[in-house]
């Protein structure tokens, strides 16, 4: 996959879609009185 890739039109807005939808499945349970903790990893380096 390229380092940048620009895209335009639906393809960009369902993307786009894709990768909110992530983040929120992930920050959801962090939310309201029984709210539990998330790590997200990341690997840096080779």
């Amino acid at each position: 996959m390229a380092a940048k890739e620009v895209r335009f039109g639906s393809d960009a807005r369902d993307r786009m879609l894709k990768g909110v939808n992530t983040l929120a499945d992930a920050v959801k349970v962090t939310l309201g009185p029984k709210g539990r903790n998330v790590v997200i990893d990341k690997a840096f380096g080779a």
